[in-house]
């Protein structure tokens, strides 16, 4: 375990966010299944908020390592995530209105788009140390 926390911690938000990205997307393609494709902004807001406890203590625990301060991080987890999820809401809409019309490829490209944003914002907001 020692060698993984010598990764530097972009490194481990790349493979903690896969993990966490990956989970949000089964969670949004079930959501689709059971709600169909034409609710996609509903499905997008429960993978949001279904996978967002498994993704702060990921975070927090396999990538910025910090102690502690578990409500103040996780709100501040949770700012972050309501910029991420606005951004996801607006990538996913252009994406299927405009370019790609099918939503699990939209869903796909708006999660990796979002992530880059999110990661930045953890690092110099929710897990500042």
């Amino acid at each position: 375990m020692d060698k993984w926390y010598k990764l530097p911690d972009f490194i481990r938000f790349l493979i903690i966010g896969g993990v966490n990205a990956a989970i949000s997307y089964v969670i949004f393609v079930i959501a689709i299944l059971i709600f169909g494709k034409g609710q996609y902004q509903l499905c997008v807001a429960l993978q949001w908020i279904l996978s967002s406890v498994p993704s702060y203590l990921n975070q927090k625990f396999f990538v910025f390592c910090t102690k502690g301060n578990y409500v103040k991080e996780y709100l501040k987890c949770c700012s972050t995530w309501i910029v991420s999820y606005f951004l996801n809401v607006i990538f996913i809409e252009v994406f299927v209105r405009y370019l790609i019309k099918e939503v699990f490829l939209a869903q796909l490209l708006a999660i990796f788009t979002v992530s880059l944003v999110t990661y930045v914002l953890f690092k110099v907001f929710a897990f500042k140390k």
